[in-house]
Formats: structure tokens, sequence, C-alpha cells
């Protein structure tokens, strides 16, 4: 699996990179707090979550999904049907997987602990993308898993997942300026960089829509989409109520705030 590995890696540097210089060429807000404190708090977060994860999960999702394939395991390795529908539905199902783990990472009040310093950072822009706790980054693996033995997926559409989830994750968060129209059209095929700042709001009621990471569609049908903030992208706080002090951009802090408070 040296070649998945090397893949991804290489496909989450080239987007960075990418949405790195156009939310610098094309910004939509103004940012408040310094980006290079921001970038390397984000970033060393990522390094400690994918250290640890490979210490106690050394084998990938896509060396799993051919171990279950192997072993006869999950629906698709039990049924007949077209290797393209499977791939096409693979991909599908596991977004809808990802989408309901970002629900009960908010309405579960231990897990939401961990979310929140996702939520915490008081800018948005693609590092935001990576900043996640290396526990939830674990949880989130182990959900990717159980997924994976369910429903058997073939490696080929885990890895593309995986690529896809994580260029994603970046591109949404980036503070890029898209014309409106255009915008519109995107969304309907992605979730899109305006659509996903609503869910970063300090508003609580627009933070708990929009949980598509992917794919626009989960949130339409199932009644969590909201199309834009109620002050405008500008005007938008962003962020929480809470841990706003600079203090929180350190990464020691940062790995604390699950800890800190009552649940």
């Amino acid at each position: 699996m040296t070649t998945d590995i090397a893949i991804r890696a290489g496909s989450f540097i080239l987007i960075l990179a990418i949405m790195g210089v156009a939310e610098s060429v094309w910004p939509r807000r103004e940012l408040d707090a310094p980006k290079g404190k921001r970038w390397f708090s984000n970033l060393s977060m990522m390094f400690i979550a994918t250290l640890l994860g490979r210490l106690i999960l050394p084998i990938a999702p896509a060396g799993f999904a051919l171990y279950c394939a192997d072993q006869g395991l999950g629906l698709f390795n039990l049924i007949t049907l077209p290797s393209w529908l499977i791939f096409i539905i693979s991909i599908l199902l596991l977004d809808m997987v990802i989408y309901w783990q970002h629900v009960l990472f908010h309405k579960v009040p231990i897990l939401w602990r961990l979310h929140r310093v996702h939520h915490v950072d008081v800018n948005i822009d693609a590092s935001t993308g990576i900043r996640f706790h290396p526990i939830e980054i674990l949880l989130s693996i182990l959900v990717k898993f159980g997924a994976i033995l369910l429903l058997g997926p073939p490696a080929s559409a885990v890895i593309v997942f995986t690529i896809l989830l994580n260029g994603c994750a970046l591109f949404n968060h980036a503070n890029v300026r898209f014309p409106i129209g255009f915008d519109r059209i995107l969304r309907l095929l992605v979730v899109t960089p305006d659509m996903h700042r609503v869910h970063h709001s300090t508003n609580m009621h627009e933070a708990n829509t929009n949980y598509g990471f992917n794919f626009p569609w989960w949130d339409r049908m199932f009644g969590t989409y909201k199309a834009q903030p109620d002050l405008g992208h500008i005007e938008m706080h962003i962020g929480l109520n809470i841990f706003r002090e600079p203090k929180y951009l350190q990464l020691k802090q940062m790995l604390a705030i699950p800890f800190i408070g009552k649940i």
C-alpha cells in the first residue's frame, strides 16, 4: 500500500498548495489572526494525528478493504453487480457515513468536546480543514473501518474516496471568493467554501447545518441545508463563543480543549 500512501500524500500537498495560493489571491474574508501561527498549529495537529493513527492502526483503510475482499466480508463481496456500479455506490455510501458521523460529533456531548477543536478556529481557511483533534481522527478511522467491514467496497473506491475527502476538506474550508452565480451551480455537485462556511458560524443554529464534506446532497436530503448565513459571509462571526483568546491558536492549548470545562 506504499503507492496508496504516496498518491494520497501527493494529492493532499498539491491541493493544499493550490488552495493556499488561491485564498491569498482571491480572499473571501479578511483574516484577523496570524496566518503563519494558525497554519503551523493546524499542520502540527494533523501530523500528530497521522503518526498516532499509523502507530495504533498500522493498516490503511484501502489495505483493510483488500483484506475484506480476500475474506469475503461486506455486502459488495457477497453480491454480484457491475464493478463500475459498486465503485460509484461505494463512494456515495462512504460519503453518507461521514455525513452522519459529522452529525453525531455535533449531537453527542462527549464527541462534541473533541470536534469543537475544529470549530474553535476564529478564522476559516484551507488549514482549518486539517484541524481535528487526534482522538477524533482515530475515532473517524474506526468509523471508516466499520463501514468498510459492512459494505465491502473495492480498495480502489476507498482510495478515491479518501483522496476526495481530504481534498474537499481543504477546498471547502478555503477562504476563497467565487462569483455568486458560479457558486450556485458548483454547490449542486460539491460542497463549496461559501456553503461550508455557514457551518462554522458562532450561531449554533447555523453551525448545526451543512454537515457535508464532499457532496452537498445529504444536507438537502436530510433537512440540514442552509444556503447562506443570516449576517452574510463578510459580517458573520466564525468559530465558537468560547476559547477565542489568542492562546488557543497554540498547539498545546488546542490539544487540551476537549478536557476543559464541563460537558
